[in-house]
């Protein structure tokens, strides 16, 4: 392959899926992909944990121009979503634009040649434009506590499962009660002699309403026109009505979080373990869980719930921060990624030579959360405040790809050379963000959740509807931007 490309796309997960697809469809047919891992998958390749799924129904989490009629259950499962976004990739040509195995080191701007250059594992590659599609949830985060490199058994993180290691009969501690400890905890309980969970925090955990998808639904979404896009159409306004509470925490969230509350009582009868499990802190200021079996595993007799965090190992021995004590074999770890402090921005640096993490001084910003002012000509995809609580990654992707896929074909079309948004259209997009966050349960609901960043800023969430999300951060405005083109003239939009 060359190496120097129009467009270079860093990820092969379902952002850089969309990204290639969609530009390809544009027209820019000079487009590569370089991925780190051996195949196609991103986040859905690297988790393999005991119960992998996902927590937004199949219909929402799935391409709009890429529909399956396949999905087993309402909520799919890892094997199946990986196996779907493989599929997708490779039906429309991917394999062969993409280079497996090739890790980016550093990326910069090189002002003067008007590219990027981007030192690779396999040796450098130039490029008009880059797309970082690497995503928010791909470098795990393990916790620095004193002893946990020096312990004597086994230790790994959810995300990196070791499949070889047989937990039949073991002891074992997990660490962190996020998103994945709730799938695995249930499917490790059966099989460890005993488990010890320590929870920093109480999660709140509402019922996963999730079922086969019956025969007769698979051949109606086969067969008749337009279903995919019904389905998807009663799945999204069953969402949206949800994110309204997160938007109006009270009393709305308060009436949501009332059945977490009964299904809590329901499950749990002791109620010293109740009382454990007990969050402190409003429903949807954290990530809301979802699941019928993580709550019932914990009543289970080989389980052990250290409402502590961790303060050291000694030994076999896990020390909490309360003073508790468990001897373990193996250590796994719930404890979550870099999702603020993404690795990737250590090694991009911009028109001014410094990183992006050097611009962000610990709070990530992004215009629409896609274009960095001072990272000309370069485009992330799931970047700074567009998580929502209750909606698909697949519909913030989609908003943004059309957004960078408009930017990429207008320059190429009016002989634009540079793309640089512009630094107050980025302050003043992300003052009305911080300003809208305020009153949401995101900001007001009392925790502290990975939505924070270093500042103690939220630079996770996005304010509004995700309607909202689609009109606005799909619209490319030639106005935002300062604009050089090929004369090397600054120029109006």
């Amino acid at each position: 392959m060359s190496s120097h490309h129009e467009v270079v796309v860093i990820g092969a997960g379902i952002s850089g899926i969309c990204a290639a697809i969609k530009l390809a469809e544009a027209g820019v047919e000079d487009v590569l992909i370089v991925e780190k891992a051996e195949t196609f998958g991103g986040t859905w390749r690297a988790n393999t944990y005991p119960g992998c799924a996902c927590d937004v129904p199949s219909g929402l989490y799935s391409f709009s121009f890429a529909p399956n009629s396949e999905w087993s259950r309402l909520f799919a499962t890892q094997p199946e979503i990986l196996a779907y976004v493989d599929r997708v990739a490779r039906e429309h040509g991917l394999a062969d634009r993409t280079r497996f195995g090739v890790q980016v080191l550093r990326a910069r701007w090189d002002e003067s040649a008007r590219l990027w250059r981007l030192d690779t594992g396999d040796g450098e590659l130039t490029a008009r434009f880059v797309v970082s599609a690497a995503g928010p949830w791909n470098e795990p985060r393990v916790p620095e506590i004193p002893g946990l490199a020096e312990f004597p058994g086994e230790v790994f993180h959810s995300a990196r499962w070791n499949h070889d290691y047989d937990l039949r009969g073991k002891r074992v501690a997990v660490v962190g009660t996020g998103a994945s400890a709730v799938q695995f905890v249930p499917e490790i309980q059966k099989e460890v002699v005993a488990l010890h969970l320590f929870q920093r925090t109480a999660q709140w955990v509402l019922p996963k309403l999730d079922h086969p998808v019956p025969r007769i639904e698979k051949r109606v979404m086969r067969r008749v026109p337009f279903a995919h896009k019904a389905l998807r159409s009663v799945e999204y306004t069953l969402m949206e009505g949800l994110g309204v509470a997160f938007r109006n925490p009270r009393p709305l969230m308060q009436t949501v979080q009332s059945v977490g509350s009964a299904y809590l009582r329901a499950v749990v009868r002791d109620p010293q373990l109740r009382a454990k499990l007990t969050p402190d802190y409003l429903l949807g200021c954290k990530r809301i869980l979802f699941s019928n079996s993580y709550l019932q595993s914990l009543t289970k007799d080989n389980v052990d719930v250290h409402a502590t965090a961790v303060a050291e190992f000694r030994g076999n021995t896990v020390i909490g921060a309360d003073g508790s004590t468990a001897e373990v074999d193996a250590v796994i770890l719930g404890t979550g990624f870099h999702i603020l402090d993404t690795p990737l921005a250590d090694i991009v640096r911009g028109a001014d030579g410094r990183t992006m993490a050097e611009h962000w001084q610990g709070s990530p910003e992004a215009y629409l959360g896609t274009v960095t002012t001072g990272f000309p000509n370069a485009f992330t995809v799931l970047g700074p405040s567009l998580g929502t609580g209750h909606s698909s990654a697949f519909a913030i992707l989609e908003a943004q790809v059309d957004f960078l896929v408009s930017a990429i074909a207008s320059a190429r079309r009016r002989g634009w050379a540079i793309l640089d948004v512009r630094p107050e259209v980025q302050a003043r997009y992300v003052d009305q963000v911080q300003s809208a966050l305020a009153g949401t349960v995101y900001n007001a609901g009392g925790c502290q959740s990975y939505y924070l960043d270093a500042n103690g800023r939220n630079s996770f969430s996005w304010p509004w509807s995700t309607g909202e999300l689609t009109r606005r951060v799909s619209a490319f405005d030639p106005d935002d931007f300062t604009i050089t083109t090929d004369d090397e003239m600054a120029v109006p939009a």
